[in-house]
């Protein structure tokens, strides 16, 4: 396959179809397949042009001229004009407006086609928009009829075709007397084309993958019930099955899971729509999660004061981690039995291998919904991290029962107070997660059903469940510097990500003037200053932060409570590979100068 020769956003000379005069345009994207560059004129005009019609502004020699600001088919002592890029129409015509003809100069005549962009800019009527007015259309047309009364149809059907332009033939009597309709270019559905870069360790990875997080999971678990939970020691034996598997325990799980679904449900909250599909469609999601949050507050309230014992849930720990596996192991045969099914362009980009391991593991479908349901969006906030406070909170009356206390530790406060927090945070601003990559890029597969309704509960409250039998005493001046650290780490995530968000709503925001920002080739802006100014991904900076301040009030006994700063680093540092993938590849040379103004990724002058 023929390499490229030009870069995107690099500015080159492009040569107007039909004539042999050469604009300054942009360069968008280049389809490998039809081997054609997609360039943008000065005034948003895009067309589709040929390697051979492009060069570098540094092959031209610029010179004043009286003609260098004509447009490509303007000639002397013709009142025809087609007009070039970057120039707007100075009237606007009526479409049965009558003109009179002009001089015919067969050259002019032939070298104006009749272009039809291939983008439309929603621009006010004296601006140019992509479609010509009625008397360039009326020229067009004449221009049309006189090349066919000169024999050149071969050539010109020819030079239309190259350049993906379109003729209007008319008859020439009712050129006059009958209106001129346009029809606008219809949207073409992309197809989502097959997974060629596989990630996680490609297929082998992905199949141990499938056992191994189960087994962390359960390891972790089981250690932290030991009397010495060292890493050290040898991992305990395995429970009986009789032992880890409870009906009664499933049944709870499978209610608090619909309970969530119901709450889902609820006409309450704003409905917002999602980024774009690769057909152009936006799906539309009700953000209600905080109204959840507040209904399963009042619930656990109603559940104390009927003096429902939470201790059941620390009891029965490891059971409920069973029964949340099982449950996610099927959720995810069945969404990738009716993945097999879903039309091509509502596949996602990252799970469609044709591999089965792998897209049963990532994901084959992007947005599995049953009528307006949308699984992963639902999965994604609800169940796993509304019932990670749920199981602190169980966790917090359960260490007074076991440590014989009347109020809770101060380790257990921090760690309840600064996950309580994050959570409220991830539900007050739902509607940004409709921009993360879960939402955006990954299908819906095991990965993400694992980790929305096993991982995140039973993990993130690893320091909660590890203080129970091994509690922490530790003085207030301590207990100051970890609250400080941790208000620093969230100033840094929610700064980040709502400067990020406000600019994605508003750009020209008077609120958002001070910032810097590097265009882009797909319309977007990069943002060089601010949070995004200092590291690539300040809001990981944060969320790394705050995750070492979580698991500094289990003290230093055992390294089993900071696993999840470990594991989240890690994560993080991964996700941060990802996207710097997909950022190049849509950013292209904006997203190497982005890299040259800010170097470090999260961690600054580190990392």
């Amino acid at each position: 396959m023929p390499t490229r020769k030009f870069a995107d956003e690099e500015v080159v000379m492009g040569r107007w179809p039909g004539s042999v005069l050469y604009y300054e345009v942009q360069v968008v994207n280049y389809d490998d397949r039809t081997h054609l560059y997609t360039v943008k004129y000065k005034d948003g005009t895009e067309l589709q042009l040929k390697e051979s019609d492009m060069r570098s502004v540094s092959s031209f020699r610029f010179r004043k001229s009286s003609s260098s600001s004509a447009s490509p088919s303007r000639r002397s002592g013709s009142r025809s004009r087609s007009r070039s890029p970057g120039r707007p129409a100075k009237h606007k015509r009526r479409s049965t407006c009558r003109s009179r003809e002009p001089k015919n100069d067969t050259k002019n005549m032939i070298g104006e086609p009749n272009l039809i962009p291939l983008k439309l800019h929603e621009n006010n009527t004296n601006q140019y928009n992509g479609e010509p007015d009625i008397t360039e259309v009326v020229n067009s047309s004449r221009n049309i009829l006189e090349r066919q009364r000169i024999g050149s149809d071969l050539e010109i059907d020819r030079m239309l075709e190259r350049y993906s332009l379109h003729s209007r033939k008319e008859k020439r009597q009712d050129i006059y007397s009958e209106e001129i309709h346009f029809e606008t270019p219809k949207p073409v559905g992309k197809i989502c084309m097959k997974t060629k870069e596989l990630e996680f360790g490609g297929k082998i990875g992905a199949f141990f993958m499938i056992f191994l997080l189960p087994a962390a999971v359960f390891y972790l678990l089981l250690m932290c019930k030991q009397k010495d939970p060292s890493v050290l020691n040898s991992p305990p034996s395995l429970p009986a099955f009789e032992s880890l598997w409870e009906t009664r325990v499933f049944g709870v799980f499978l209610l608090w899971f619909f309970l969530q679904a119901l709450f889902y449900l609820l006409p309450v909250g704003k409905v917002v729509e999602g980024v774009p599909l690769l057909n152009g469609v936006r799906l539309e999601y009700r953000i209600n999660g905080f109204y959840a949050f507040i209904l399963t507050s009042a619930a656990v309230a109603i559940s104390l004061y009927f003096e429902m014992e939470l201790y059941y849930l620390h009891d029965h720990f490891l059971q409920f981690a069973v029964c949340a596996t099982v449950f996610s192991v099927v959720l995810s045969i069945y969404l990738y039995v009716r993945s097999l099914k879903a039309p091509e362009h509502e596949l996602s980009s990252g799970g469609n291998s044709g591999n089965i391991i792998y897209d049963f593991f990532m994901g084959r479908e992007l947005n599995p919904r049953i009528g307006n349901f949308d699984l992963k969006y639902f999965c994604e906030l609800r169940p796993g991290l509304i019932g990670w406070v749920v199981i602190n909170f169980s966790m917090l009356l359960t260490e007074m029962k076991v440590q014989h206390q009347n109020t809770p530790s101060l380790s257990m406060i921090l760690v309840n107070s600064f996950q309580l927090l994050y959570v409220m945070d991830a539900l007050w601003n739902e509607e940004a997660i409709l921009t993360t990559m879960d939402i955006t890029h990954d299908g819906f597969g095991f990965m993400l059903a694992f980790g929305d309704l096993v991982w995140v509960p039973f993990l993130y409250s690893l320091q909660a469940f590890y203080l129970v039998n091994h509690p922490n005493e530790i003085c207030w001046s301590t207990a100051f510097a970890i609250v400080a650290l941790n208000i620093l780490g969230y100033c840094i995530f929610r700064g980040a990500n709502s400067q990020k968000n406000a600019f994605r709503r508003n750009p020209k925001d008077p609120k958002l003037a001070h910032l810097k920002v590097i265009p882009t080739a797909t319309g977007k802006n990069l943002l060089v200053s601010g949070w995004w100014g200092m590291v690539r991904h300040p809001n990981y900076l944060g969320d790394i932060i705050m995750a070492l301040a979580w698991s500094l009030p289990c003290g230093f006994h055992h390294i089993l409570p900071y696993f999840y700063v470990i594991y989240f680093t890690g994560l993080l540092i991964h996700r941060e590979t990802r996207d710097e993938r997909q950022c190049k590849k849509k950013y292209g040379l904006a997203w190497e100068k982005y890299c040259q103004r800010v170097r470090y990724r999260i961690f600054p002058y580190i990392y």
